[in-house]
């Protein structure tokens, strides 16, 4: 049994038939808004046929994970206003999108782009670049996929089952699912997780006060306990120095979240521009839920939760306070939650092989059928290899290198996100801002043992490690392109028209789908 937790048969039966129910949703996805699943565009994005409500569950369980439902609250629980981050750059980061996301759709919507490297591709004619984009995706996403494992595994902690094999069941499950189906399994079986969370944290944020004093009980307790820790918290940011690197660890994660290729591949599912400009003005919702699971972190200091691992904060503080039936309900939820995103990021990953490895270097005319056929074996092959992450490797090792992956993205934000409105920087110049953004992020973050931000020394502020690099990435780019000027600009081909980055017709008619109700 697991220190600190005892086996609970009723919540494990009732976590056993949730997951049952959400396996059977992802088989069934197959027959759901029906196509041919031989084609790459069916089975990794869907079809592009998603409506708002469909594209809103799919991009809330997709960027809003269990592991962020794990993490936030445990960080808030270790040290406070610190965790709390995460509220401000789920609010910056949709105006962000909804200004850039509607021009990507468009232009990828136009010439079939599947992946962020195609449109960086077709922009610049430069399979450098596009390949250097295409290896930050894949390399940024892999330890992401084995965090969504982790929250499986917090929880089955939680419920006392001991060994690997529950973890290994789940994860083979989600793979055949995903091999079968698609993108059209996380998306119907988001419907299903998104539901329970919802209850879950609204249930939590009723009940659990109520057993605790109320909210004025709670935050004394956090208020008096958060100096003690042995990295004192605090409930409130404060300094100057602290307020500069909340800020932009606030910012540099908004403007690296929708660059992620799962992100992307969420996006690009949608039916219309229009359906991706409803999304980013509803998402919102997503973070006022975030909002509420993390003063879940502070019910824990107040419930008197001692755990030695943070992670293990709101699975203890549930077991404490929640009836067996209602554990089973709120664990199913979290690791539901982690299906979804562990999904979409494997699909996302395989697409980006596909596209932009096996077909640009080992098979340039491979036909529709083995291009997707590529696809789901490389959505197999990346989920053993997230698996193999967990079992075999220290998690600490993914949670670095995660805390890497936004500082790794956001070097790619010049090449595709600034390309969607102007060519002005050279392709070179891209890919040596892109080398040297990366290099940089990369020694400064393994100096200061992956903590995300860093000491500037010539400005004596504390900001964002990922931001420092984008700086110093588009500096090395704007002076290569300006000492390159127009040389080496006469082979560049750009297949991209201006109006096709603000056309508003959806892609196509959806197909009249029983229950789907044009969602």
């Amino acid at each position: 049994m697991t220190e600190g937790f005892q086996v609970d048969g009723v919540a494990i039966a009732v976590f056993c038939f949730l997951f049952g129910l959400v396996t059977v949703l992802g088989f069934v996805a197959a027959r759901w808004k029906r196509g041919d699943l031989g084609l790459l565009d069916e089975w990794g994005l869907g079809g592009r046929r998603f409506g708002t409500v469909i594209t809103w569950f799919l991009l809330g369980g997709d960027l809003f994970t269990a592991y962020t439902f794990i993490a936030v609250p445990a960080l808030v629980w270790a040290v406070g206003a610190g965790g709390l981050f995460a509220l401000p750059y789920t609010i910056l980061v949709f105006p962000l999108v909804f200004l850039v996301m509607p021009r990507l759709w468009s232009v990828a919507s136009k010439h079939r782009y599947v992946t962020a490297a195609d449109f960086v591709k077709g922009r610049y004619s430069s399979r450098s670049l596009a390949t250097a984009v295409a290896f930050t995706g894949l390399l940024a996403t892999m330890p992401y996929i084995a965090l969504q494992l982790v929250g499986i595994q917090v929880v089955l902690e939680g419920l006392g089952i001991e060994g690997e094999w529950p973890l290994i069941i789940a994860f083979a499950i989600l793979a055949a699912y995903t091999y079968t189906s698609g993108l059209r399994a996380p998306a119907m079986i988001a419907l299903v997780k998104d539901t329970l969370i919802y209850a879950t944290v609204i249930v939590a944020v009723i009940y659990i006060p109520s057993k605790l004093g109320g909210w004025d009980a709670i935050f004394s307790s956090a208020a008096n306990e958060l100096p003690n820790r042995d990295e004192p918290g605090a409930l409130l940011p404060s300094g100057a120095d602290a307020q500069v690197a909340y800020a932009t660890l606030a910012l540099g994660s908004a403007m690296a979240l929708f660059l992620y290729p799962h992100a992307l591949t969420a996006v690009l599912s949608s039916r219309s521009q229009d359906v991706v400009r409803r999304n980013m003005s509803l998402l919102p919702a997503w973070t006022f839920l975030l909002g509420l699971m993390a003063l879940l972190g502070y019910m824990a200091i107040a419930a008197g939760v001692n755990v030695a691992e943070p992670n293990h904060a709101v699975p203890a503080l549930f077991v404490d306070m929640f009836p067996s039936w209602f554990l089973g309900v709120a664990f199913a939820a979290i690791a539901i939650g982690a299906l979804v995103p562990a999904a979409v990021m494997s699909i996302a990953a395989a697409n980006l092989f596909t596209r932009n490895v096996w077909k640009e270097f080992v098979h340039p005319d491979c036909s529709d059928a083995e291009e997707s056929q590529v696809a789901k074996l490389v959505s197999l092959v990346v989920k053993v290899g997230a698996l193999a992450f967990i079992l075999f490797l220290p998690t600490q090792f993914a949670i670095d290198l995660q805390l890497l992956g936004g500082v790794w993205m956001l070097q790619t934000l010049p090449a595709v996100m600034i390309a969607l409105y102007t060519r002005w920087f050279h392709r070179w110049g891209l890919l040596a801002g892109w080398l040297v953004g990366m290099v940089f992020g990369t020694w400064v973050a393994a100096s200061q043992d992956f903590v995300p931000v860093w000491d500037l020394p010539a400005l004596s502020v504390t900001a964002y490690t990922g931001l420092a690099a984008l700086v110093l990435n588009l500096a090395v780019a704007a002076v290569v392109t300006i000492l390159l000027g127009g040389r080496g600009r006469a082979d560049e081909r750009d297949e991209t028209r201006p109006q096709e980055y603000d056309e508003l017709e959806e892609t196509r008619e959806p197909a009249p789908t029983v229950g789907a109700g044009g969602a």
